[in-house]
């Protein structure tokens, strides 16, 4: 895991946070109360950054150090050390991968809005399908950039989004657009009809239940649910949890309270 420094660089570590030296600051709400005093500049906004990939992972952080208003709380491998991560301090900005050696980044980014709302998400992939882009949105990501991306363009992105913007490359932009142009399900025929069980399952994965905890709260065996679960990938066409419950509250069949 890759971990900050107080001058704003990284350096590669497998430590926990929770060794780093005394005083150094992960985030708000760390440090003790103090006067405020004109000299100091204004606290820079925390990234936890999620690629495996040590070349791009370098660059990336080195892109966030380099920003004058950002600050590298971590750079993670993958979602366990991401976990670890946000476990011992909530940054302000996620900056995550998809495709990770242990799992997929759009459920860590609807993991980060159902435990630490306040933390923006942000996509930074080679992957640029529609699927992979709806999906992500759907979880939680407010930006979405290709990793072609120029340094300082990636950096001015997040402060964008923390200032309350949605940035994104150009191909990503253009996803949405024809996503929001399309008509979906408009003559009823093409439509996925899941059953009310199926419904009822689904509905569950969208509040983050596990397999285990929908089996005890309809009655049914872990495997039951889990074939449930299949036939409903299946028909809406969707290969995760975040592209199911997406698809799911486009064409009406279920809603997210």
């Amino acid at each position: 895991m890759v971990v900050a420094t107080h001058g704003g660089g990284y350096t590669e570590n497998s430590v926990s946070p929770l060794t780093r030296a005394p005083g150094f600051c992960y985030g708000a709400g760390t440090m003790p109360s103090m006067p405020a005093d004109p000299t100091v500049p204004a606290r820079r906004a925390s990234v936890l950054l999620v690629e495996d990939d040590a070349h791009t992972r370098g660059y990336l952080a080195q892109a966030v150090a380099a920003h004058p208003e950002l600050q590298l709380q971590a750079a993670c491998a993958d979602l366990a050390e991401a976990r670890a991560a946000l476990d011992q301090a909530r940054p302000d900005l996620l900056l995550t991968d998809l495709a990770l050696p242990d799992g997929n980044g759009v459920d860590l980014i609807a993991q980060v809005q159902r435990e630490h709302p306040g933390t923006e998400c942000m996509v930074i992939s080679v992957f640029g399908s529609e699927q992979r882009v709806l999906a992500a949105v759907a979880a939680g990501a407010s930006g979405y950039l290709l990793k072609d991306e120029a340094m300082d363009r990636i950096g001015e992105a997040i402060v964008s989004l923390l200032a309350g913007g949605s940035p994104m490359s150009p191909a990503i932009a253009r996803h949405i657009l024809n996503r929001c142009r399309a008509p979906v399900g408009t003559d009823g025929e093409d439509m996925a009809v899941l059953t009310e069980r199926e419904a009822e399952v689904l509905t569950a994965l969208s509040r983050g239940f596990t397999y285990q905890e929908i089996a005890a709260q309809l009655g049914l065996s872990a495997h039951t649910v889990g074939t449930h679960i299949k036939h409903i990938y299946r028909k809406l066409e969707v290969g995760s949890r975040a592209e199911a419950v997406f698809e799911a509250v486009q064409l009406g069949l279920i809603r997210l309270q």
